[in-house]
């Protein structure tokens, strides 16, 4: 791609070297547990841990939990800053990921109107959002909550080397596609599946998830159309490189990889087969209309 100076998005929070936990992370935050520590050795602190264990044998609820909710750890947790220096490389890849990012915004104010810009959450390790604490194990991903995306660029390289997926196409589909979220929050499908949530069996929620996912896929091959056509900025192998990554992170494959079986039942985002289609659709026609994987009779 040919993406070298052009203009980048200024909806960028760059949290890079800043670590966020707290209780539902798996274990607690050193800064909550030096508290806690002091907490437990003064006098309020006997009567307060007594209270605390009254309270939690009664209702079954896990003390720390509670401790957590009291101190204000909630989905949040708290935030430390280490001495972090990117590379040369990662600096490169956030410049390319907010150029990215800014020709979204480009063409989805023209394909859509009114439309909220979301905001693109450089992170390192793990990250806070309005949907609760994350790591880097689990990729990146949109949260509807505060419309923002948030990814470690560290997965850029996990493409490469993991998936077999390099290429900087390949990484702009990435982030295409979790825009792609943004515009179903926008459009008011994400509301419908948080509707569907408890209504239906977790079989069928999974096949709504598909059809949910597929779609981003979809638009973000709409974004793709028309960027190419106003900017005309991909280079042979470029669009290969994204049905590539499509391909590399469908559930049937990485089923495959990790178990050696697969377990149609249990897909929450489709089939390499089904996500390069999609992404192609979009790509091949641009058409915002043709997008509607909830009612495809053939996926």
């Amino acid at each position: 791609m040919k993406w070298e100076g052009k203009k980048q998005s200024s909806n960028v929070e760059d949290r890079r070297g800043k670590s966020s936990g707290g209780m539902g992370g798996g274990g607690l935050n050193p800064m909550m547990l030096g508290y806690l520590v002091k907490l437990l050795f003064s006098k309020t602190g006997l009567i307060i841990v007594g209270i605390i264990a009254i309270f939690s044998f009664a209702t079954g609820t896990n003390p720390l939990t509670f401790i957590g909710n009291i101190l204000g750890g909630g989905a949040q947790g708290f935030t430390t800053e280490t001495n972090y220096t990117p590379t040369a490389e990662e600096d490169e890849l956030a410049e390319f990921s907010a150029t990215i990012l800014g020709d979204t915004e480009v063409i989805w104010n023209q394909l859509i109107d009114n439309y909220r810009e979301p905001t693109l959450v450089l992170f390192t390790g793990s990250v806070s959002s309005a949907c609760g604490n994350a790591s880097a194990a689990t990729g990146p991903f949109y949260c509807p909550g505060d419309e923002k995306l948030y990814i470690d660029l560290s997965f850029f390289e996990e493409m490469e080397q993991s998936l077999n997926a390099p290429g900087d196409f390949a990484q702009a589909y990435v982030i295409a596609h979790e825009v792609g979220h943004h515009i179903q929050k926008i459009l008011g499908i994400t509301e419908e599946m948080d509707r569907l949530r408890g209504q239906v069996s977790q079989k069928e929620y999974n096949q709504y998830s598909v059809k949910l996912e597929l779609q981003a896929d979809f638009l973000a091959g709409v974004w793709a159309h028309h960027s190419q056509q106003l900017s005309g900025w991909l280079e042979r192998g470029d669009l290969e490189e994204a049905l590539n990554a499509a391909n590399a992170i469908g559930d049937d494959r990485l089923q495959k990889q990790s178990t050696g079986r697969v377990v149609p039942d249990s897909f929450t985002h489709g089939t390499s087969a089904q996500r390069m289609k999609w992404f192609r659709k979009g790509f091949d026609t641009g058409d915002l209309k043709q997008g509607d994987t909830f009612s495809a009779v053939d996926l």
